[in-house]
């Protein structure tokens, strides 16, 4: 049985966002979009009371709203939709475990460019065992591609570059294996972003340290990538190594990007955010959709 995409839903414009890139994303994967609002208020049937019943009426509008315009831009894609009474993180967490990946809308974080995902993103991100893609309003089909020399859409044919950041020091797979998907998919090109930092500050050493913790960091990055090129073979990887903040890079690589793709290491302590330092940034700050990927 395939696994749906699905889309989490709130009626707001984030949120229509997150379906258009959904329904490109499942049309470029060959998979059913599945369309769900999830609210605990929700009443299990339907009401005679308004003020149960104008919460239900609500989310079928936002529902049937959003099928009507998935259906008219992608009327190739497999569509279906459910209301969900349950708390919204727990529901789409539980939706995302299904699913070949969860899509939600994050909010505009007015003064910093970028956006913050919100209570009910964050605590889904923190929580998934699949992997997250977090959309920001005002994404269209055009930012998927690269301009013309004009500034102009590329006439929808070569795709924005995907980034990946990658930690040699632990297990990625599940990061790299997401990463080169998308980039094959679109026939992009993959920037693979890796930064190494000295231990110490010895100005009279940093020259020579410098440059051997780079070439070090370089061959440990070739040598992951190495299987991944060999089973991706038409993907275009370009690698990346620098000396610095992990988030700062993430950040400036992401610029222009079409997709940003990080991981998250899976936690089973209760304690904390869960998102990790790097995703929590980028998460906050990209203006591309972001790819949250949770490995071991």
């Amino acid at each position: 049985m395939l696994r749906p995409v699905v889309v989490g839903l709130d009626g707001s414009p984030e949120s229509l966002a997150a379906a258009d890139w959904a329904a490109g994303e499942a049309l470029r994967r060959g998979l059913p979009l599945r369309l769900v609002h999830a609210w605990e208020g929700l009443s299990a049937e339907d009401s005679v009371l308004p003020e149960l019943e104008a919460p239900r009426s609500w989310a079928r509008r936002t529902l049937r709203g959003a099928m009507d315009r998935v259906d008219e831009r992608y009327p190739q894609v497999r569509l279906s939709a459910e209301l969900l009474a349950r708390p919204a993180a727990d529901a789409l967490a539980a939706e995302g475990a299904e699913a070949e990946l969860l899509v939600l809308g994050s909010r505009a974080f007015s003064g910093f460019g970028g956006f913050m995902a919100g209570s009910v993103a964050s605590a889904t991100v923190a929580r998934a065992t699949r992997p997250v893609v977090l959309v920001r309003a005002g994404r269209t089909l055009d930012d998927e591609y690269l301009p013309d020399a004009e500034g102009r859409s590329s006439a929808h044919i070569l795709y924005r570059d995907v980034v990946v950041g990658v930690d040699t020091s632990h297990p990625c797979e599940e990061v790299l294996a997401f990463a080169f998907e998308c980039a094959a998919l679109r026939s992009a090109l993959l920037r693979v972003v890796h930064t190494w930092r000295l231990p110490y500050a010895s100005l009279a050493a940093e020259s020579k340290a410098g440059t051997a913790a780079q070439q070090s960091a370089e061959r440990a990055l070739a040598s992951v990538l190495r299987p991944w090129r060999e089973q991706y073979p038409t993907v275009e990887v370009r690698q990346l190594v620098e000396n610095g903040r992990a988030a700062q890079q993430l950040l400036h690589s992401a610029q222009g990007a079409g997709l940003l793709v990080v991981g998250r290491r899976i936690r089973l302590s209760g304690l904390g955010t869960h998102t990790g330092p790097v995703a929590h940034a980028v998460m906050h700050h990209v203006r591309c959709p972001v790819a949250v990927v949770p490995h071991e």
